[in-house]
């Protein structure tokens, strides 16, 4: 542009090197040239980094699409090349007819002399001649192909040890690689991006195993029912899922605060209202009462003052199963330990006792039939204590009066007073003191899995929050049981938490990942997300999806496949949702 001058400032660290470059004396190649190279046997060392290069020679003679995924998700940086040369139909046709004249020769051959024909002939013979038909009809071609792999390491411990997985890996799905001795500079060569072939180890392929080599890899979590969970980051197809068509319909939801699992359970309980699915929810802090409001359910608030009640000693009266009382006393047991604390191994076997005694005092015992008469209260077993007359039973007296006759007396120490009837209904607990919240949680889970024992039908029940029951052992054996006894009553269960770490730190909660076979994880904060991985096997590059994920982003797991996913609702959602 004619007139105009423009001032260029060079900092006073660049004014030598622009002086070099100005005079021609070095290049743009020497300033980003390593200080040397070191040329192996059967390595490089480039700087303070080692380098070795892996040619392809042999592969397994069936393919499956997505067949490297082992190699392109292996867990350690590896530069991967691929070079396809194109060939003409009738070179290879013509060779080919030469390879199936010799094969049929030698099997001739063997024939006439009375041996066995060897079956690696047989087999190569039948392959080119499928091939051979193929290729004709012009249904296939053919192509020269060349897979090179160069794995970096930052010692030469480390080189031999990451060489001898990635070896292990490809012997895995049945390829054969070696290393390119006396010829690593080539292959390095072939492995950074120059798009150069210095090694030329090539290997015939047809157009459809070439298509299953690519390599970008994904798993679609497309099906033609289910409801929408969010898009595929890998390919941006859409999550449409029904997971009662899992081995079980359990789901686990890990996140930090703010990651989006509030928003992301809600958008899933309102879409699987519309499938005819009911919702149950344990909502610790009355997050859920709005939604319940918008969409016709029911809110039950627990609290001192509530007008709604749960007696834990309750027992189904229909379909009774042979054990039932014994189930429901063994489940006492553990709330009882949840409501007490630590309790001794004689105080253990007296409170079995005890319970024994409740419910023989109001008429129940083993028979079915007895189960028609009104079922005992908190204060009927804090009576046995008392009558005991002993100072353990008195003790266990005492741990129970806050229950009976304190602060607490109100809300578990009545006759239930509803019935689950609505298709939403969720259960707040937030009014409730601290200490109190497992205590209501357990004995809500135990009055859900009556009512869903009664009448079976499709049902998720959410738990928010799981770690309020999962740091106790008695209150989280029976959440890890709850979630194994599910499936046969038609119930998904839904754990959420957002203290990864503990929860997943425990022998329970590691129990209910087990037995989820849908697993979503949000994003994760720098202190989890090394728990995450470990538990979940994930790569590095996950683990870096996890930590840089927005909200509503992450990991979606559905049986044996796993995407990164975001979740999407529509305007009407999020008005319904925030």
């Amino acid at each position: 542009m004619a007139g105009v001058s423009k001032t260029v400032t060079i900092p006073a660290g660049m004014q030598n090197v622009a002086n070099v470059l100005a005079q021609g004396t070095v290049s743009i190649k020497d300033m980003i040239a390593p200080s040397f190279i070191e040329a192996d046997f059967n390595h490089l060392k480039i700087d303070e980094k080692f380098y070795r290069t892996l040619f392809v020679t042999g592969y397994p003679r069936y393919v499956s699409a997505n067949w490297l995924y082992s190699l392109i998700t292996f867990d350690h940086p590896l530069y991967i090349s691929m070079f396809i040369y194109p060939t003409e139909s009738k070179t290879v046709l013509d060779e080919l007819k030469r390879k199936i004249a010799e094969m049929e020769a030698t099997v001739e051959s063997d024939i006439k002399a009375g041996k066995v024909v060897d079956p690696t002939v047989q087999v190569a013979l039948d392959d080119a001649l499928a091939l051979q038909a193929e290729l004709a009809k012009g249904s296939e071609r053919f192509f020269q192909f060349g897979l090179y792999i160069t794995i970096p390491a930052d010692s030469k411990e480390e080189l031999e040890n990451v060489s001898k997985e990635v070896d292990s890996t490809l012997s895995s799905i049945l390829i054969i690689a070696k290393q390119a001795t006396l010829e690593q500079e080539e292959g390095f060569k072939s492995t950074i991006p120059i798009f150069s072939d210095k090694l030329g180890v090539w290997r015939n392929m047809d157009t459809t195993s070439l298509a299953m080599t690519f390599p970008f890899s994904t798993a679609s979590l497309t099906r033609n029912e289910g409801i929408l969970y969010g898009i595929n980051q890998h390919d941006g197809s859409l999550i449409i899922f029904d997971r009662f068509t899992l081995e079980n319909a359990n789901s686990v939801i890990l996140g930090k605060s703010g990651g989006g699992k509030s928003f992301f359970v809600k958008m899933e309980a309102l879409r699987l209202l519309m499938m005819g699915v009911d919702v149950i929810i344990i909502d610790p802090e009355n997050e859920y009462e709005k939604l319940t409001q918008s969409m016709g359910g029911e809110f039950i608030v627990f609290s001192t003052t509530s007008q709604y009640k749960i007696n834990p000693f309750d027992l189904i009266e229909d379909n009774v199963e042979a054990d039932e009382l014994s189930n429901k006393i063994l489940d006492l047991h553990s709330l009882i330990k949840v409501i007490m604390g630590d309790i001794s191994p004689s105080q253990d076997a007296l409170l079995d006792k005890a319970l024994v005694m409740t419910y023989r005092n109001v008429g129940i015992t083993q028979d079915p039939t007895t189960f028609k008469n009104p079922p005992p209260l908190l204060e009927d077993l804090y009576k046995v204590f008392i009558g005991m007359e002993t100072q353990e039973a008195k003790e266990m007296a005492n741990r129970l009066e806050k229950f009976v006759t304190g602060s607490a007396a109100g809300i578990f120490n009545q006759r239930s007073n509803f019935n689950i009837k609505n298709h939403f209904t969720v259960f707040g607990i937030r009014d409730l003191e601290e200490n109190l919240r497992p205590v209501a949680m357990y004995i809500v889970l135990d009055y859900i899995w009556n009512s869903v024992r009664r009448d079976k039908k499709k049902r998720i029940l959410i738990v928010d929050e799981a770690w309020y029951l999962i740091k106790q052992k008695e209150s989280g054996a029976y959440l890890h049981s709850f979630a194994k006894r599910a499936r046969k009553y038609h119930l998904g269960l839904t754990t959420i938490t957002q203290d990864v770490e503990d929860f997943l730190a425990t022998e329970e909660g590691k129990a209910i990942v087990t037995n989820s076979s849908m697993q979503i994880i949000l994003k994760q904060s720098t202190a989890a997300v090394d728990k995450i991985t470990e538990t979940f096997y994930l790569t590095g590059g996950e683990k870096h999806f996890l930590l840089s994920a927005g909200v509503g982003e992450g990991l979606f797991f559905a049986g044996q496949s796993h995407v990164g996913f975001r979740g999407i609702a529509s305007d009407e959602e999020k008005a319904l949702i925030e």
